[in-house]
C-alpha cells in the first residue's frame, strides 16, 4: 500500500528535496535501461498510482500525463553498449545517477527502488518493493516503464523482423528464435546473448 511513510521519515531527518528513484528494462535482451527520478509536491494523491507492474498499459499512460504534469522529474537511461561494458547492475545505478542530477530542481535525498544504491552525490535510502510503498518511487517507475516501452515501439519500426512492440526486448520464445535466425541487430546487448551458443555475436 502506497503512502508517504519513507518520504516523512526523510523529512524528519532535515531533507527537503527527496525524489524516488525506479528502472524498467533490466531483464530484457534488448535497448536501454531507463531510469526515472520523482520529486511529488507535499500532499500530492494521484489517484490509481502503483507499482507500474500493477497498472494497465492505458492507465499507465494516464498517470504518465499527469506525474510529468503535477510533479518535478527527469528520465535518463543506460545504453546496451554501457550495459555491455558495466554489466547490468553498473548501468542500472549509471542511469539512476543520471535521472536524479537531470533533476531541474535539485534532489538531497533520494529514495532507491531495490536493494543496492552505489555511487550517488545525494544520500539514499533503498527500498525493497519501494515501488509498492512509496508514491514517489512509484511515479518514478510509470515514467521509467512508459519510456522505455515507447522506446521499444521506435525500436521496432527501425528492426520490425525483431518484433519488439510486442515482447519489449525480453527473452521471449519468439524473440529468442528471432535473434538465432537473424543475427543480434546493434540495439541488442551481446553481454546477454550467452543462450545463442555464438560466441561472435557475444562480448
Amino acid at each position: 500500500m502506497l503512502d508517504y511513510t519513507y518520504e516523512i521519515a526523510a523529512a524528519e531527518k532535515g531533507y527537503r528535496s527527496i525524489c524516488g528513484v525506479d528502472e524498467a528494462g533490466r531483464g530484457p535482451l534488448a535497448g536501454n535501461v531507463v531510469a526515472a527520478a520523482v520529486i511529488m509536491p507535499e500532499g500530492l494523491v494521484i489517484d490509481g498510482l502503483n507499482d507500474s507492474k500493477k497498472v494497465s498499459p492505458k492507465k499507465r499512460e494516464a498517470l504518465f500525463e499527469i506525474i510529468t504534469r503535477e510533479c518535478v522529474y527527469a528520465i535518463a537511461w543506460a545504453t546496451p553498449k554501457e550495459i555491455d561494458e558495466l554489466n547490468i547492475l553498473g548501468a542500472t545505478m549509471l542511469a539512476m545517477r543520471r535521472a536524479i542530477e537531470a533533476l531541474p530542481t535539485p534532489a538531497d535525498f533520494a529514495l532507491i527502488d531495490g536493494n543496492r544504491a552505489t555511487g550517488f552525490a545525494v544520500p539514499t535510502e533503498t527500498v525493497i518493493g519501494g515501488d509498492a510503498k512509496s508514491p514517489s518511487i512509484a511515479a518514478a517507475s510509470i515514467l521509467a516503464k512508459v519510456t522505455r516501452d515507447r522506446q521499444c515501439l521506435e525500436l521496432d519500426a527501425r528492426y520490425p523482423e525483431y518484433g519488439f512492440a510486442g515482447h519489449k526486448g525480453y527473452p521471449t520464445k519468439e524473440h529468442m528464435q528471432k535473434v538465432m535466425e537473424l543475427g543480434p541487430c546493434p540495439e541488442h546487448r551481446r553481454s546477454f546473448l550467452s543462450f545463442t551458443g555464438r560466441k561472435e555475436w557475444m562480448l
